[in-house]
């Protein structure tokens, strides 16, 4: 039974449903995002930074708006381009960006095509102002660069798309490099599917190490990357004095190296003795020089037999670091939480969206979602109560981004109702609080 003002349901005549509840929300906790991003000056650095080179004129939804509109939507895990047309007149989402209706799908789409290599050269900086940003509020003591890899899946012709034969499949092979100790995004670059691991690397690294060390962020800097990037370009920037990072490289495995290391797996074997089922380890090192080095290079290793099995383990790294073998090793095995950090960045942060056919656009779109997981993970980081710090970002929004709230405008101000049964009112408070007193040095 129901009338023109409500329906009425079979399970209880008692419950009745309208859609008469006036400006409601579900994501009134972009409201915090707003604030970090005001206080933080992150809103102005996009007027300021971000520009489609003139093609602004006569356009009611100006491109640097449609950024921040983009970057909104992605931090409430409205992915699709299609979103927008369902969030138009959304309370919450208007009023942050102080706009009577949000632009459509057909405009954030024709925003996209207009993405070219100058967008492409302003985001990289562009991010590196905000990171400057946050820094003034905490320098790290250390940063740890943690290279690596991985695939972004693309359907159909996308220009630069091709099969991986390390992961069996079609798509796009971007080059990574994160924070190893706080999760930040040092860079990203797309690249074609079929281009190998370390193609590139040290002109993907030389930006990075260059703003890092001339502005004096960390007084101590380190990297590691799997055997994909075992090649002497990477080492040799490494080495270099402006830079002195300190690295640990795994090396593949060649009939050198495990004849160099025969001495010590035959003593691991004496160890043994017999004793099959238990488990057993050795470490060991030596200097080694490839044929296309141009000097020789410590080499650690760990030679382990696993519990139960017959068979011996090797592990070779490549390093300029001074410390022991068995600390050599451990540093290198932490690089596993990196693959943490690529996949928060692909389930909740939808680095996989290159759906355009052009590969600059693409490009593009993977700068604009990994600037928003980096206001993500500042925002976390600087402001969030220190029980919610390590939690994953599909947790954090439902705690405090999707809450529902009713707005409430007036002559003179606009209300936002939140939610009363909220369950997350005190952390909510505190996130606010801990913004409030942040103390940006700004330029």
């Amino acid at each position: 039974m129901s009338s023109l003002n409500h329906s009425t349901l079979e399970s209880n005549k008692r419950f009745k449903i309208n859609f008469d509840g006036g400006d409601l929300s579900s994501d009134s906790g972009l409201l915090l995002i707003k604030e970090f991003m005001s206080k933080l000056h992150f809103d102005k650095l996009i007027n300021q930074y971000f520009d489609t080179d003139g093609k602004n004129a006569g356009r009611t939804h100006k491109d640097e708006d449609n950024l921040q509109q983009v970057i909104y939507q992605i931090l409430a895990a409205y992915f699709e381009d299609d979103c927008a047309d369902e969030l138009t007149s959304d309370p919450i989402m208007t009023a942050i960006l102080s706009k009577e209706s949000l632009a459509s799908q057909p405009t954030l789409s024709r925003f996209y095509n207009r993405l070219d290599d100058y967008t492409l050269q302003q985001l990289n900086p562009l991010m590196h102002k905000m990171r400057k940003v946050v820094y003034s509020i905490k320098r790290p003591e250390r940063v740890l660069l943690d290279l690596d890899s991985t695939l972004l899946d693309t359907y159909g012709k996308q220009e630069g798309e091709g099969f991986n034969f390390h992961y069996s499949a079609h798509g796009y092979h971007p080059l990574v490099c994160y924070d190893g100790f706080n999760g930040d995004l040092l860079g990203i670059e797309l690249r074609d599917g079929t281009t190998y691991s370390s193609k590139g690397v040290a002109d993907f690294l030389r930006p990075i190490l260059e703003d890092l060390t001339k502005a004096h962020y960390a007084p101590y800097l380190s990297l590691r990357g799997d055997s994909g990037f075992a090649t002497p370009e990477l080492y040799e920037i490494c080495e270099e004095p402006n830079y002195d990072v300190k690295y640990a490289i795994r090396l593949k495995c060649n009939s050198t190296l495990m004849s160099l290391a025969k001495p010590t797996e035959e003593l691991l074997t004496q160890n043994v003795d017999g004793y099959y089922t238990d488990y057993a380890v050795v470490y060991g090192e030596f200097d080694y020089q490839a044929g296309s080095w141009s000097k020789p290079r410590r080499v650690v290793f760990k030679i382990e037999k696993p519990a139960g099995q017959f068979t011996y383990m090797h592990t070779f790294i490549v390093t300029n670091m001074t410390v022991a073998i068995e600390d050599v090793i451990k540093f290198y095995c932490g690089r596993g939480k990196m693959e943490n950090y690529i996949k928060e960045s692909k389930s909740g942060f939808d680095f996989g969206a290159v759906s355009s056919h052009s590969k600059i656009v693409n490009a593009n779109r993977v700068l604009i979602h990994a600037l928003t997981y980096n206001i993500f993970n500042w925002f976390k980081r600087l402001t969030l109560p220190a029980n919610m710090r390590k939690q994953c970002v599909d947790t954090i929004r439902l705690k405090l981004i999707k809450i529902a709230a009713k707005v409430v405008k007036t002559g003179r101000y606009i209300y936002f109702k939140l939610c009363s049964s909220c369950p997350y009112k005190n952390e909510f408070y505190e996130t606010l609080e801990n913004i409030s007193s942040l103390v940006p040095q700004l330029e």
